[in-house]
């Protein structure tokens, strides 16, 4: 009791400061107002026009498939590297630093590097391509190579997070459980399947909920990589929320997006929490 009635003060404090923020956007989101003044009573027309404006649902589909691949395609390569960094060799420590440089170096450098490489069509990348028969690919200025280019970026900044998830989680496995399968026969894809999988379950589905919400929520990895465009092609809900905001002065549309966001958050994270449950390792 004594713990709880110390720790009290400070848990009131912490609600109060995140809940204020909650509660006046979410009157915002029933106003037409701008950034000085709330505006009229509007109700839910906020959320009616997002869920009716097509580029909400262009910026959706381009938001899903930026999560994909920044869930899954970090989760791979970093699975990847983990079981490659599992056993000790030589060297592993600085490959391990190495690894981890895209995760450590701050997003706006690791920006200006890509855009060095792709921006221009006198840039490193496509210039190899031009030298390998490609053509003029311009990697940042049409919108199906920046959609790509962009979700490649993600998966890169991204992987180190991962591969520190996993490589804590293969790191709980008992060495006792790889000798036993060894001795009934196992192959290492056997034990992949059978052991490692399994027993990094909690780790991945946690690490799949944190990036999931990582990925969502970025937006300086789009805006400061290609601003959302060419076209708005790689508009995510969080640089549509923003230009609603703070360009076109419209905050009771960029908070209904943003609610809108949240809620298929919370659904996607109760999703994932239950297949934790099912799956007997909460």
């Amino acid at each position: 009791m004594t713990l709880a009635g110390l720790a009290l003060p400070a848990v009131v404090l912490m609600a109060v400061v995140n809940a204020y923020p909650v509660v006046y956007a979410g009157i915002q989101a029933l106003h037409d107002g701008d950034l000085l003044n709330l505006g009229n009573f509007v109700g839910l027309a906020n959320f009616r026009d997002a869920l009716t404006d097509p580029l909400f649902w262009r910026s959706a589909r381009f938001t899903v498939v930026f999560s994909l691949c920044g869930v899954f395609g970090s989760w791979l390569l970093g699975f990847a590297l983990a079981l490659m960094l599992k056993p000790n060799f030589p060297g592993k420590s600085v490959f391990k630093i190495l690894l981890l440089l895209p995760w450590i170096v701050p997003i706006v450098v690791s920006s200006m590097s890509w855009n060095w490489l792709t921006a221009t069509p006198d840039s490193l990348l496509p210039v190899l391509a031009r030298d390998f028969g490609f053509g003029r690919v311009m990697f940042l200025a049409d919108p199906t190579m920046a959609m790509i280019t962009v979700c490649l970026f993600k998966i890169w900044i991204s992987y180190p997070f991962m591969m520190m998830m996993m490589s804590g989680a293969l790191e709980g496995i008992e060495p006792n459980l790889y000798e036993a399968a060894r001795v009934d026969g196992a192959n290492s894809r056997q034990q992949l399947r059978y052991i490692v999988l399994p027993m990094t379950a909690r780790s991945t589905y946690i690490a799949w909920i944190l990036m999931a919400m990582f990925s969502v929520n970025d937006f300086a990895t789009i805006y400061l990589l290609t601003g959302g465009g060419p076209v708005d092609s790689t508009t995510s809900l969080i640089v549509l929320a923003y230009r609603s905001v703070f360009q076109d002065f419209r905050p009771g549309y960029g908070v209904a997006i943003s609610f809108l966001m949240t809620g298929a958050l919370v659904t996607l994270s109760i999703i994932l929490f239950r297949q934790i449950r099912k799956a007997n390792i909460a």
